[in-house]
């Protein structure tokens, strides 16, 4: 009986090696003819028998599970080509299944974590990828196609030193492999590409950064940081659509990314959203206390939506050189906020225009338009300064602008004031020939012929030259045909509304500036011309 606890114990307390298949064999050779003998008087036997009884026991116990080892590779193979086969008909979920049941089986195949990552590769789940594939060359560092897998994940997340690291340890196993020489050299570009980036960047050639980014993202579909730079880029070219799809694309996957929060308030703070803006480069500072860039991008943004303010408020109280002074520091602040500065322009622009500083007005009006050429309030502001300083193509052109723009009643009717004052300007202005305002009375009128009339009678340049007298002579008829006009209220109101003066038969080409002078001179007590002989003249006064 203690024979027996003696081998109890000694089997208890061994922990034996698994036997493989000619151990086996070799092992029951030797012991199995003992058998018959020793088994049946196991209870009767010595120490030195007890020792064979544990080495057959040890076969016969773990000859079932060698079984069960062989049988969960099998298993685990059988996994394998489920999974291949639902990998080559495109069934990737289910292909990602059967591989992780398979790895489960033998969690130190690297092939199953080699084949499991070019299905989560597939799957575009690149960083889950990645974990199986250095799984898989860390099991077997001899593993070719898990180094390229390594490597195509790095480079599909950005990280284009870790992939050549891969893809050279790949060409050291293999060095024709044809697939690690061509990643080798997409990795290398896309590490040129960022290098000039970089540099471009610094140059604000923000095109030609979207354009190696873009050429990056070829290679490396799955890196946010190109992304970020690129919907940056877009937003600092006005490109803001483009630009928040990008940042919302990456917020849809990580809504704690702090740089897609900060181009998301970058596009909004452009679009003179601010107040929106402020609350994604807060919630981004939240994230990223360190954010330098939403830091600089919240503090500016704040401070315009201050100044601007503060001179909206002044102008409306009319305090119109606070509102300039106030405008004038906002756009300072910030010279790439394009919108919200072609606004202060804008501002700056009617604030001029109140202190009847048109040319200046104009001047600000055309740096709004410059920066936003669909700024419409701009191009109106800029038209009626225009006009009011008698450029009246500018004004026309400007207002066509905006109704091809806005095709409202208004801008139509705006358009057509502004082409009525064009054709206007291109006949005489008797008003100016008179040096009369439009407003003049009939009296004021009356007294500014007589004194232009006088001034330009031949009679009173008879003694200069020929060429002078002609000139006088032509001004001394245009003083006439604008009397003529301005005289009579029917012509006048014609004159003013822009109508020809030739419909009703007043062609001012049949016109005698003479019968005119005389008429407006004749009579009782007035002052009369007369004619004593060609080229001769003489006042009479009754």
């Amino acid at each position: 009986m203690a024979a027996a606890a003696e081998c109890d114990v000694v089997m208890a307390a061994t922990e034996p090696e698994l036997l493989d298949d000619e151990e086996a064999k070799r092992a029951f050779a030797v012991l199995i003819p003992l058998a018959s003998v020793i088994v049946p008087q196991r209870a009767l036997v010595g120490p030195e028998v007890t020792v064979c009884v544990s080495m057959i026991d040890l076969v016969v116990l773990r000859l079932p599970q060698k079984g069960k080892e062989i049988e969960k590779e099998r298993e685990a193979e059988s996994f394998k080509e489920q999974g291949n086969a639902y990998y080559a008909k495109k069934d990737y979920n289910e292909a990602y299944n059967y591989y992780t049941k398979a790895i489960d089986m033998c969690p130190k195949n690297a092939s199953y974590y080699g084949n499991r990552a070019a299905t989560l590769m597939m799957l575009g789940k690149f960083r889950e990828a990645l974990g199986d594939a250095q799984q898989s060359v860390r099991l077997d560092d001899s593993f070719v196609r898990g180094h390229l897998r390594e490597g195509k994940c790095h480079l599909s997340l950005g990280n284009a030193m870790a992939a050549c690291r891969s893809f050279q340890r790949a060409l050291e196993l293999d060095h024709k492999n044809a697939q690690a020489q061509q990643e080798f050299k997409n990795a290398n570009a896309v590490i040129e590409y960022e290098k000039i980036a970089e540099t471009d960047f610094e140059k604000r050639d923000f095109r030609k950064v979207v354009f190696c980014m873009d050429r990056a993202l070829e290679y490396a579909p799955a890196c946010h940081r190109f992304k970020i730079l690129k919907a940056e880029c877009l937003a600092m070219l006005g490109r803001y659509p483009e630009a928040q799809s990008v940042a919302s694309d990456i917020l849809r996957m990580d809504s704690t990314n702090a740089d897609a929060l900060y181009v998301r308030g970058l596009c909004l703070y452009y679009e003179d959203c601010i107040e929106k803006a402020v609350q994604f480069f807060v919630q981004a500072l939240r994230m990223a206390p360190d954010h330098e860039k939403a830091c600089v991008a919240c503090r500016n943004a704040k401070a315009l939506k201050a100044k601007k303010e503060d001179g909206n408020k002044a102008f409306k109280e009319g305090n119109y050189k606070l509102a300039y002074e106030l405008y004038t520091e906002a756009l300072g602040i910030d010279p790439n906020n394009i919108k919200t500065n072609a606004k202060l322009y804008c501002n700056r622009g009617t604030v001029n225009s109140k202190l009847r500083k048109l040319d200046d007005a104009i001047e600000d009006c055309t740096n709004a338009v410059k920066l936003d050429d669909t700024y419409i309030k701009a191009y109106l502001r800029r038209a009626q300064c225009y006009l009011d300083t008698e450029q009246y193509e500018e004004a026309v052109r400007d207002y066509e602008k905006v109704y091809q723009t806005e095709k409202t009643k208004e801008h139509k009717q705006l358009l057509k004031n502004a082409q009525l004052e064009l054709k206007k300007s291109k006949r005489k202005d008797y008003y100016k020939i008179l040096g009369v305002d439009k407003n003049a009375s009939e009296d004021e009128i009356k007294k500014a012929y007589r004194k232009r009339a006088l001034m330009h009678h031949p009679d009173r340049h008879s003694g200069a030259s020929a060429e002078v007298q002609k000139e006088e002579e032509k001004k001394f008829k245009e003083v006439g045909e604008a009397f003529t006009i301005l005289s009579d209220p029917k012509k006048k109101t014609r004159y003013d509304s822009g109508q020809d003066l030739d419909e009703e038969g007043m062609n001012m080409g049949d016109f005698d500036a003479n019968n005119i002078f005389k008429a407006f001179f004749g009579g009782p007590g007035g002052f009369s011309f007369e004619a004593s002989g060609p080229g001769n003249f003489f006042f009479q006064f009754g």
